[in-house]
């Protein structure tokens, strides 16, 4: 499953999954270097950083706001 996380609040990352429902996954159970917009590959092995989805979300949002304040 893959989840993005759009914010921390307390002791919980509040995230959003594929299927865009909130998901709320405990600070302690996420890498320590994990960051507000990282997507999350979460499997039975544990929860981990998709650099490349990461980097793909961001450009895919950079382009978005280009278009919206460059008309």
């Amino acid at each position: 499953m893959y989840v993005s996380i759009d914010r921390f609040e307390g002791n919980f990352a509040i995230c959003e999954s594929e299927d865009l429902k909130v998901v709320k996954i405990l600070r302690s159970k996420l890498p320590s270097s994990v960051h507000e917009g990282d997507v999350l590959n979460i499997d039975d092995n544990g929860c981990f950083i998709d650099i490349d989805m990461t980097l793909n979300k961001k450009k895919e949002n950079y382009r978005m706001q280009e278009n919206l304040f460059n008309k």
